[in-house]
């Protein structure tokens, strides 16, 4: 235990003494700057920096390398928060869930004050991710076998039954947005039948709806669309924009840490489970956030400042998560830390359990970039917090066809495919609609985002068992996961039957 010790302060103080170089921490900055510019536009996000970074690495030393794509993927989701909650925009997928409060916030003139609390959520996340992977790489290998498609389909069904309690009042609308989620979640080629469903001979269609160009459409083009209609500016008090400190949002993470913590918490333990993602991890760190506060002084999804520290703590606290099977097994968490791992075996870095002995200090390096990288960029975001709440005040004549034009360059330069921009397009007009008729957008979104998981969980499950729904039933985990799934449906029931209860021993008072 000592000679453990021992190695890995050795290690730690090896990867410290390349962060009081210049040339190292230029890398780092810059790698930061990149990772917050294509997380905050639409349509490019972390994988696509990582991917354009890896040519620019040749010929780099492996710190330096890695201090570069390091400082990218972490900054990523604090540059998604910026569109997100300004222009109803989420830079990348996880900062969709950051939208529901973040951009009533900002129509309300307080952008500078969900801004602060979402970057520095951000980088509190980010820290406790990064601490978490310290703690568990020992015994990442255990916590990564307890899951596989059994626990995979439950922990997407306990997703699902926190869209059922999350809508409030609206529970009916929500559950035909969350059906009408899962048919687009299942358009597509089928890899367990090897059938093609729902296209209707669109070819454009085979690969499914992909997430991102839908999330533009029904989020950033569908407010554009509705700003359009309602005319002036996404910000109604030019004054209160004027005079809104962004201190106010730091301020508000550190009275709701309990929020914070809880979301952290959420997103390092669904960033650990490969496949599963930050989207997940944000739209599960939301929910979970609205049935702790069952009586909010203000309604979420009408600019509850909890709603936007929830998610944005847990898409920075997933980076740390998702690293550890990816260090420690070669397994990637995430979409980017799979071009990472690209990159690391490219300077002949193999992840692995040889990498935790063989190359100890690079871990501590890439431990300490996304400790650095999250400070930093939060500081750059706060410094520019304000001249960018002034972007609310552009009149909707100017702002609704630029963002609409950025929104399906986004789109299309995903891949390179006008039938994203297609897709962006019906989705603009389907999100238009759920605004108009109050439809809530969180449980359509949340439903195509877990219907993959759900359905392919499932047969694979079916397909181990031979079919006997005797499995959910006999490992650990899964009856964690189906009692958890029980308690959640219970949550509403119990809280009118204490309503109810308060109710009658307050009217026999009164007596």
């Amino acid at each position: 235990m000592l000679d453990s010790i021992l190695s890995m302060a050795n290690a730690l103080g090896t990867a410290s003494l390349h962060f009081l170089a210049f040339k190292p921490m230029l890398y780092l900055v810059a790698g930061t700057c990149i990772g917050l510019l294509f997380g905050a536009i639409p349509g490019l996000g972390g994988t696509t920096a990582l991917a354009l970074l890896i040519p620019l690495t040749y010929g780099m030393d492996k710190p330096d390398a890695i201090m570069l794509m390091g400082g990218s993927m972490a900054a990523t989701s604090t540059g998604g928060s910026v569109s997100a909650i300004l222009l109803n925009t989420p830079g990348i997928a996880p900062n969709a869930a950051t939208t529901f409060d973040g951009f009533p916030l900002a129509s309300q003139g307080r952008a500078g004050e969900a801004i602060g609390a979402a970057a520095t959520a951000s980088a509190m996340g980010g820290l406790i991710g990064v601490i978490s992977l310290l703690v568990v790489i020992p015994i990442a290998k255990e916590i990564v076998l307890l899951f596989s498609p059994p626990e995979f389909f439950l922990l997407a069904v306990f997703g699902l039954c926190a869209i059922a309690v999350s809508t409030g009042t609206r529970l009916l609308q929500g559950l035909i947005a969350a059906i009408f989620g899962f048919i687009c979640a299942f358009v597509g080629f089928d890899y367990v039948s090897g059938i093609v469903r729902y296209t209707y001979g669109v070819d454009a269609l085979w690969d499914g709806i992909k997430l991102v160009p839908a999330l533009i459409g029904l989020f950033a083009i569908s407010q554009m669309i509705d700003l359009a209609v309602k005319g002036g500016s996404i910000s109604d008090d030019a004054l209160q924009v004027k005079i809104q400190k962004v201190t106010d949002g730091i301020r508000q993470v550190f009275r709701n840490w309990s929020t914070m913590l809880v979301g952290s918490g959420i997103g390092t333990f669904i960033g650990a489970v490969p496949g599963v993602g930050g989207t997940v991890a944000a739209f599960l760190s939301y929910s979970t956030q609205v049935q702790r506060d069952p009586n909010p002084d203000v309604p979420y999804g009408k600019g509850n400042i909890r709603g936007v520290i929830a998610p944005e703590s847990a898409n920075n606290a997933k980076d740390g998560g998702s690293l550890i099977p990816t260090l420690a097994f070669g397994i990637p968490g995430s979409a980017e830390t799979a071009v990472f791992l690209g990159a690391m075996v490219l300077h002949g870095l193999e992840p692995g359990p040889r990498l935790l002995f063989e190359h100890e200090d690079v871990v501590f390096t890439l431990v300490l970039t996304l400790t650095i990288a999250c400070v930093v960029a939060t500081l750059i975001v706060l410094a520019l917090a304000k001249p960018m709440a002034y972007l609310t005040l552009v009149d909707a004549h100017i702002l609704a066809p630029t963002v609409t034009v950025v929104a399906l360059v986004g789109a299309y330069a995903l891949q390179g495919e006008f039938g994203d921009v297609v897709i962006a397009m019906v989705f603009a007009v389907i999100g238009y609609l759920m605004i108009r008729f109050d439809y809530p957008r969180i449980t359509f979104t949340i439903a195509l985002v877990l219907g993959e998981i759900t359905e392919r969980s499932f047969f694979q499950a079916m397909g181990i068992s031979d079919g006997s729904l005797g499995i959910f039933l006999t490992r650990t985990v899964s009856l964690i996961l189906i009692v958890l799934c029980i308690a959640t449906l219970l949550i509403p029931s119990f809280r009118s039957f204490m309503r109810k209860r308060k109710a009658a021993e307050a009217a026999g008072g009164a007596r």
